[in-house]
């Protein structure tokens, strides 16, 4: 008697169903990298003191580094070996890459050929719109990434090398591919733990060469290819018009407004000459939409540059790149959006184009589900801490909830003093920022989904 032994078992069904969309399978690789990185924390070849590392730290540390967020618990360079930290710089590659798009870029290298199912998950990690040659993009972006990075390195390298020897070359490559992938992790305790960018406020090399590397790898690769593809075509697609626009403003807005702010004041800028203030100014507005370094104390800000820093860290960078936020798109989308509709108009007009409503209905599902996280986040906490015996004020909270969403890292310190319940829930908001919160909705309602084709009869609401 022949047994077909093709046939699946119910179990197997069940797992291909859910991962037959692409949007699933990204979110689950990003949850097998931080798994596997927080068993690696774990070790005691990980720890600088050869000892088990505990497992919130190593998850909380895996799950920053992944979601290329910077936000710790411990100072990765006291705490964390050689080793454990060349995990945490392979944790930031990956995730600021995404698994998907690494290996579709190994699949393309060894020359196999690239099925469909592979592409349209390539698409969906780089959030490509399928207009692009896939393998020409993924190329793209792996040798300007690596190219980037490398050249990032070797700037940096001509001041670390002098300074700290051969530690010096670790040191600029850390650095360089934390900037690029917006990830805000240093290695620079062996000066201070916790200090960041702060011992360097006054050299414009350091400064001005990770502000680089943080706005290539905040505008997206979908907008370095158009950029890449000028040359041929002589004009630039709708998305890199709006992204370079949004993104020129922003950080000329963010820069004036944080000097009007920090100007006198003695703790950030205040005692600084002119062209340092301008400089850590610009710093800090770069800095504050996904990458999480800081050259100024971010505690001792005022309350106001506080929530300034809250709203560009939750617009953050652009679509496929390697920053976070609800993207400048979003916002822009909504923002001409409200415009149009202040016009009396029936669609988004941007730069003489139509939006879609589809566009519009997405810009607005991720940033509800955002600020309903980071409000959330906020409150939990709030709570919570000032259970602890700490006080933390709910700008603070709302600081540090928006740059675990935003994928920024930057802290007032609340992440230091926060007990277990806040730093699982800052982790969750670090995920639910990296995937992206319509990925998440999509996958955790798997068995959920509408009927497309349903036909459902119309409703009438009054608003506004």
């Amino acid at each position: 008697m022949r047994v077909n032994m093709t046939k699946k078992s119910p179990r197997r069904e069940r797992v291909h169903d859910f991962l037959k969309k692409p949007t699933r399978v990204i979110v689950v690789s990003f949850a097998l990298i931080i798994t596997v990185g927080t068993v690696l924390l774990m070790l005691p070849f990980s720890s600088r003191e050869g000892i088990f590392t505990p497992f919130s730290t190593a998850f909380f540390t895996a799950t920053s580094a992944t979601c290329v967020t910077g936000l710790i618990v411990e100072d990765t360079y006291t705490y964390f070996s050689t080793l454990g930290q060349v995990i945490i710089l392979l944790l930031i590659q990956f995730g600021g890459l995404g698994l998907v798009t690494i290996t579709t870029f190994f699949n393309i290298a060894i020359r196999r050929k690239l099925g469909l199912k592979t592409v349209q998950l390539a698409q969906e990690s780089i959030n490509s719109d399928g207009s692009q040659d896939i393998r020409a993009l993924i190329k793209m972006i792996m040798l300007l990434t690596f190219g980037t990075e490398l050249v990032g390195a070797i700037v940096l390298g001509g001041v670390f090398i002098p300074q700290f020897g051969a530690d010096g070359i670790f040191i600029s490559i850390f650095l360089s591919i934390s900037s690029f992938c917006n990830a805000g992790f240093d290695i620079l305790g062996r000066i201070a733990p916790y200090t960041s960018l702060t011992t360097y406020a006054d050299n414009p090399v350091v400064l001005i060469t990770i502000m680089l590397l943080i706005i290539f790898g905040g505008l997206g690769f979908i907008v370095w290819h158009d950029l890449y593809l000028y040359h041929r075509h002589r004009r630039l697609i709708l998305h890199t018009k709006i992204v370079l626009l949004a993104t020129g403003l922003l950080i000329f807005l963010g820069t004036a407004c944080f000097l009007l702010l920090e100007w006198n004041n003695p703790h950030t800028i205040g005692d600084m000459p002119i062209w340092q203030k301008i400089l850590n100014a610009l710093f800090h507005s770069v800095s504050c939409r996904t990458a999480g370094f800081n050259s100024v104390d971010l505690v001792n800000m005022g309350s106001g540059t506080k929530l300034l820093s809250c709203f560009l860290m939750f617009i953050g960078a652009a679509p496929g790149s390697t920053g976070g936020g609800i993207k400048v798109t979003s916002f822009i989308v909504l923002a001409v959006t409200v415009i149009s509709v202040m016009r009396g108009r029936d669609d988004a007009i941007i730069m003489g184009r139509k939006i879609s409503k589809q566009v519009v209905y997405k810009a607005l599902a991720v940033t509800v589900i955002a600020l309903l996280a980071v409000l959330l986040a906020t409150f939990v906490i709030s709570y919570t801490v000032h259970d602890n015996g700490t006080m933390i004020g709910e700008v603070d909270a709302l600081f540090e909830s928006t740059s675990a969403f935003a994928t920024v890292g930057l802290s007032v310190g609340v992440t230091g003093v926060a007990n277990l319940t806040s730093r699982m829930i800052l982790a969750v908001t670090m995920f639910l920022g990296r995937v992206g919160p319509v990925a998440l909705a999509l996958t955790l309602l798997a068995n959920s989904i509408p009927d497309k084709h349903q036909i459902i009869p119309e409703g009438r609401i009054i608003v506004g």
